[in-house]
């Protein structure tokens, strides 16, 4: 929320929570009414393919939060090293509110517009035309638009709350109050709107516009560096006409720089370019992966648990494991993904957590719990928990812990099988238990002789009761 949330801050559709989306649904009804049931040769094909269109957008944006959050988890080419906190990511629960603002915009005017039905496929002067004017009037307008919003009076009322989040993520490039919004498409709207009023619009023009727009600002905000320096070598001018993530991620944390949408040369001529870009552009690119001192091996558990990684759907991913009814219809992408499991059979960095000075992160091997109760699939997992290890020790980690099934008894006694076959190793191997009780064990007061617990009978439960007696000079009672 902005610091004094002006007129208009809040989206029409807040008060529906999750039923938002049948703002979209009438119209989305209605062209595949029309679709099916008019004469082919009169089927408007640019309003059929709004709402595809929109679900198009959200997979592109989703792909893009994945790909972000598995660069900076691991560390490489990540430009701000600070996390993301809880408020941010309730904060920006909502970024598909601009895909069906949108989407109703887009109906609207295919309703209201006579010059925006019956569109052909293609036509190159009118993607050059606003290819031409988006370089022109819209980057300039934006640019100063831009600068207005940094006034403290409006940047309080509105662009605060975007401004809010430091570490950006490609999402976060929506995250702003409604009227932004409206600005903004009224200022994306120019080419759109130029294109029909002079018979030149096509359908692919539309389209490809709406996704260069969407795939820059989620470059932009990204906060991974992926532009190689050798395009910069190749054709120099274009540091003038195409930003990088490290530019842009300046402007949130210096607040009076790099103000340029897509094409910075408006800051090179106002004089507004931050000094340090070219010099944080390349120390993002040198960036290996983080230091690790502690990893976590855990891997998923059913299907359904992928939705819940933070690569994933970072909100749904904040709430419990439960199964829901809604998730019947993810199952033509749950399978895809089991499918992809099957052959991607490396193992992954999930996030990364910081405690003090340790640096810890949890890494998933790619099997679900009913690979691991096949005796078949044993020798596999067991060679990728081995590489695991072996690649943890090449990294300098202190401790590895075995999570979930992977410390199994039955599949590698626990671990010791691969310290027996790697004696040279200087990891420390330990099972996910074994660690819970030694921290719990560790937190109990020196002067303590005895040592109560109750409750179910755990694993944990009996391994901090017999660690106790060996390690501590208390006596420790398990009570159901």
């Amino acid at each position: 929320m902005a610091t004094k949330p002006g007129v208009l801050t809040d989206w029409p559709w807040t008060p529906l929570g999750s039923f938002k989306y049948i703002v979209i649904a009438p119209w989305a009804v209605h062209s595949t009414y029309r679709f099916v049931t008019d004469d082919p040769e009169k089927r408007d094909l640019g309003y059929s393919l709004v709402f595809p269109f929109l679900l198009f957008r959200i997979l592109h944006n989703q792909v893009w939060i994945s790909l972000s959050r598995y660069y900076t988890s691991s560390g490489k080419r990540r430009i701000v090293d600070k996390g993301i906190d809880f408020n941010q990511v309730d904060r920006e629960t909502n970024w598909d509110d601009q895909i069906l603002f949108n989407g109703v915009l887009f109906y609207t005017g295919i309703c209201l517009l006579p010059e925006a039905k019956q569109l052909p496929w293609w036509r190159t002067d009118g993607v050059l035309m606003a290819a031409l004017i988006h370089a022109g009037p819209v980057e300039f307008l934006y640019y100063w638009l831009h600068k207005a919003l940094h006034h403290h009076f409006l940047y309080s009322r509105y662009h605060s709350h975007h401004h809010s989040s430091i570490v950006t993520e490609p999402i976060t490039s929506v995250i702003h109050p409604f009227a932004e919004h409206i600005a903004y498409f009224v200022l994306f709207a120019i080419p759109l709107l130029t294109t029909l009023l002079t018979k030149t619009a096509s359908i692919l023009s539309f389209a490809g516009y709406i996704i260069y727009i969407d795939f820059m600002n989620n470059m932009g905000h990204c906060n991974f560096e992926l532009i190689p320096k050798r395009l910069f070598h190749l054709f120099p001018p274009l540091k003038f006409l195409c930003y990088t993530p490290s530019f842009h991620s300046l402007h949130h944390t210096q607040f009076r720089t790099n103000y340029s949408l897509f094409m910075p040369f408006y800051d090179y001529i106002y004089g507004t370019m931050d000094e340090s870009t070219d010099t944080l552009y390349e120390k993002s690119l040198e960036r290996g992966d983080d230091r690790v001192d502690v990893v976590h091996l855990t891997h998923l558990t059913t299907p359904e648990s992928i939705y819940h990684l933070r690569i994933g759907l970072a909100s749904f991913a904040s709430y419990p494991f439960s199964y829901r009814w809604f998730m019947r219809l993810l199952w033509p992408f749950t399978s895809l993904s089991m499918i992809f499991t099957l052959f991607y059979a490396r193992l992954f960095v999930a996030e990364r957590n910081s405690f003090k000075k340790l640096n810890l992160q949890p890494w998933m091997i790619p099997r679900y719990n009913l690979q691991y109760l096949l005796k078949w699939r044993k020798d596999a997992i067991n060679n990728m928990i081995e590489k695991a290890i072996l690649e943890a020790d090449k990294k300098g980690v202190k401790v590895l812990s075995l999570g979930l099934m992977n410390q199994g008894e039955e599949l590698n006694r626990n671990g010791e099988v691969y310290i027996h076959k790697h004696p040279e190793v200087k990891v420390r191997l330990v099972d996910g238990s074994r660690l819970a009780a030694a921290v719990v064990i560790n937190s109990v007061p020196k002067a303590t002789t005895n040592v109560l617990m109750t409750g179910n009978l755990t694993k944990v439960a009996y391994t901090i009761a017999s660690r106790s007696l060996a390690g501590k000079a208390f006596r420790s009672r398990l009570c159901a």
